[in-house]
């Protein structure tokens, strides 16, 4: 009776857990798949890394170098291209009809300051003769006593239509293209490649002086 009354005491056998295999190791070197569509680790540092002094420096010049260009590109443009204005040097100056403003060919030259020229009457046409002498450059003059054009700084002396007498003038005088044209300003005359005397085609042609144009004198010796 008391054993029968022990073994319906001993509590029951609990049935043991299956042991739960460990994770696999995942082999060195695995990465896994990166989740979603953001930049990767490496790319993440490189758009958060600060830009070094070196690399503003070299933005910078660059940039500079940039502004430079365009700043020169259009000076270039600007003093490459000159655009001057009627009654300007450098530009066209109309004087008035001939019979006005050129004198008779047995008189003196007859300049004009503001288109630096003298105006000279020859036998063989018209001459617009820029004003600086060809040495070094001073401002010659007529001399009705010489009937001849004398630069005051070094002796050069010239004749009514600049052609070189004698001095250290290396050629003869340096002359502007000159044209007529009618009222209309349709040209009527102008000057030839070799800056030849122009005749006259009428009293009351206009004439233009263009100071842009210069043909040089003739050398000597």
């Amino acid at each position: 009776m008391a054993e029968g009354q022990a073994a319906a005491v001993a509590p029951k056998a609990v049935p043991a857990k299956p042991a739960v295999a460990p994770a696999a190791a995942k082999p060195a070197g695995h990465k896994e798949e990166a989740k979603g569509v953001g930049p990767t680790p490496a790319e993440q540092a490189m758009i958060q890394a600060p830009v070094t002094r070196r690399e503003f420096l070299n933005y910078a010049f660059l940039g500079s170098l940039g502004i430079f260009f365009v700043v020169f590109g259009g000076a270039f443009f600007v003093f490459a291209l000159p655009r001057f204005g009627a009654g300007e040097f450098g530009g066209l100056f109309t004087l008035g009809a001939a019979g006005d403003v050129i004198p008779p060919t047995d008189a003196a030259p007859k300049p004009n300051t503001a288109a630096r020229t003298w105006i000279s009457n020859t036998d063989k046409g018209v001459l617009a003769l820029y004003n600086v002498c060809v040495h070094l450059g001073c401002l010659y003059a007529w001399q009705p006593v010489t009937n001849r054009f004398e630069c005051p700084c070094h002796g050069s002396k010239y004749q009514k239509d600049g052609t070189y007498i004698e001095g250290p003038a290396p050629r003869s005088l340096d002359r502007f293209v000159i044209r007529f044209t009618d009222a209309n300003g349709k040209v009527l005359a102008e000057t030839d490649a070799q800056g030849d005397p122009l005749p006259i085609p009428s009293p009351d042609a206009v004439l233009v002086v263009d100071t842009g144009k210069i043909i040089l004198g003739h050398t000597h010796g």
